[in-house]
């Protein structure tokens, strides 16, 4: 077998395993990466040296520069001060989206989904319609943000990478702006006035909406015979999911003893179940004077991802506990205690309002129904806005590589404490960075074995004699069809050096065709699955996997199109 048919053999299978997300995609990059290595596509002595690659190290000191803002209460604020609350929803939407998008280009796009998640369900809330209203809107609108400067999203810096190795020189910390902005404002113009109408509003909107399913745990008072709990518990609009006895699950009609636990599903707080059924809750949380429920979501990069419930309470000194959580639990039926939290899950999280919000900004957790102020760091705000801008001063004005300056200025946030110690490298998300490291020796063995020239051979015939504009255009629409089953970093790993190869057989400019993929890793609009933040939303508005393409497919066209048309009249 000649080595561009192993590579692509090698990459096919990855394919396969980051489709069936049985495997992590961190796990499925170095298994790759391994296979190459044992097959010869990569030295041994080469096997690492993603691991030194500049972008690999940009990409991480962004992610930590970037917590420092978020932690900082400053993008917080500006949210609250650019919207006003008297504004028409449509308004006060298309607002958020464009804060949005300006957000996720200098910061990662979780993080400005994070600040600005609470806003969008206040919003709904306010226009007396549910959060899947504004939520999706939102979740698209981070991601086109990050096409628009160098270190708006990962992809970026791993073409600019690309185009360093190929070209001589790497992008330009705006260079990708006119494409990038051009191809964003015409999706938020679209976000705002159409693709939210496309939504469909599956909860009921009256008086307000219902509120949400919450499951929780209560207990058993006295012996008794599960039947005569069952009425008790639907009167109460409570449903029983399962029954525990030191941990196992008992048949539902077995008898109960003083000690069991059920596992309830209901729209009521559980001390109100409680008390119209007889059961006992754990704790008098009502009685708590000034406390309140927040229901969050779990983001990616949170440090209570693998942890119990109980990880809340022992993280935040006691002063926030989760009371019931969302709809996974309800699915497992196993005691809450043994459930460890995942990301995209969804707590309800109860604490003094302060102590909320210093809480859910530290543990990544998006907040969806309650919105308290995340309080700005007075003395902190302005030196962390100085150390990102002269970070982008260094790199647009004087020619600094992204990694050096950028981990100059983690650099100076962490010995100044600007950034919480503890923050440092728990704001890195290790397996994007493991991801990273693993995929560039992959994605250098499909181009050294001859398997991208081959691929490349096959693009360029199927493109030959067509216009600047439709060989644009396939090429983002190719990456984008990639996108939706890989990473959009083992995309643009992939098809950055097969868009320069077919630039140079078609006569295309290998700027404009770097850049087209870079829009289209990106512009995964199609599906939940193809970008965190699309994820992430999921749970939190209600969405099927179908709504996606429901509002997205439009958008996708659109994105594709504006990004063909401006790079073909630019190139």
């Amino acid at each position: 077998m000649t080595a561009a048919a192993t590579s692509a053999l090698v990459l096919a299978g990855a394919l396969v395993l980051f489709v069936s997300e049985r495997v992590r995609h961190d796990a499925v990059a170095v298994l790759a990466l391994f296979a190459c290595v044992l097959t010869g596509l990569v030295a041994p002595a080469d096997a690492l040296a993603g691991f030194a690659d500049p972008a690999v190290v940009a990409v991480a000191a962004v992610l930590v520069v970037g917590r420092a803002v978020e932690l900082s209460g400053a993008a917080a604020a500006l949210s609250r001060a650019l919207i006003p609350a008297a504004a028409p929803f449509a308004v006060r939407l298309g607002l958020l989206l464009a804060l949005g998008a300006f957000l996720s280009a200098f910061m990662n796009n979780i993080a400005a989904l994070v600040i600005t998640m609470p806003v969008a369900a206040s919003i709904a809330r306010d226009a007396r319609r549910p959060p899947a209203a504004t939520l999706m809107p939102l979740a698209f609108a981070t991601i086109l943000g990050g096409m628009t400067t160098l270190i708006g999203t990962p992809a970026n810096l791993i073409l600019s990478s690309v185009r360093e190795e190929e070209l001589g020189r790497p992008f330009g910390f705006f260079q990708m702006t006119p494409v990038g902005g051009a191809v964003a404002l015409v999706g938020l113009a679209y976000l705002s006035l159409v693709g939210w109408r496309l939504l469909p509003m599956r909860e009921t909107v009256g008086a307000g909406t219902r509120p949400p399913w919450r499951v929780y745990e209560l207990g058993i008072v006295g012996d008794g015979e599960a039947a005569a709990l069952l009425p008790m518990l639907r009167c109460a609009a409570a449903r029983r999911l399962a029954t525990f006895r030191n941990g196992r699950r008992l048949p539902a009609s077995a008898a109960l003893q003083t000690g069991d636990r059920l596992l309830v599903a209901s729209r009521r707080q559980q001390w109100a179940v409680a008390a119209d059924t007889g059961l006992s809750a754990d704790e008098n949380l009502d009685a708590a004077p000034g406390a309140v429920t927040a229901r969050a979501a779990v983001a990616h990069g949170s440090f209570l991802i693998g942890l119990s419930h109980e990880a809340v309470r022992i993280r935040s000194g006691g002063r926030v506990r989760v009371v019931a959580v969302g709809p996974r639990a309800a699915r497992a039926r196993v005691p809450l205690s043994s459930l460890r939290i995942q990301a995209g899950d969804q707590l309800y999280v109860r604490g003094q309002p302060g102590d909320l919000a210093g809480f859910v900004g530290r543990a990544r957790l998006l907040e969806i129904d309650r919105l308290d102020a995340v309080p700005v760091r007075r003395g902190a705000v302005g030196p962390v806005l100085l150390v990102f801008l002269a970070a982008i001063v260094a790199i647009v004005g004087f020619g600094a590589s992204p990694a050096l300056a950028f981990l100059g200025a983690a650099l100076v946030l962490a010995a100044t404490r600007l950034l919480p110690a503890d923050e440092v490298y728990a704001s890195v998300d290790w397996s994007v960075v493991l991801l990273l490291a693993a995929m560039i020796p992959v994605g250098r063995s499909f181009e050294t074995s001859g398997a991208a020239a081959v691929a490349a051979e096959w693009l360029g015939a199927a493109l030959a004699g067509m216009p600047v504009f439709a060989v644009l255009a396939a090429l983002c629409g190719v990456t984008l069809l990639l996108s939706i089953f890989l990473n959009n970093v083992a995309s643009a790993v992939i098809m950055g050096p097969l868009a320069i190869d077919v630039a140079r057989l078609v006569g295309v400019g290998a700027d404009a065709a770097l850049l087209t993929v870079l829009v289209g890793t990106s512009a995964d609009f199609l599906t939940p699955i193809g970008h965190q933040n699309n994820l992430l939303v999921m749970g939190p508005g209600g969405y099927r996997f179908t709504d996606y393409a429901r509002v997205g497919a439009l958008l996708v066209v659109l994105v594709i199109g504006t990004a063909a048309a401006v790079l073909s009249l630019g190139g």
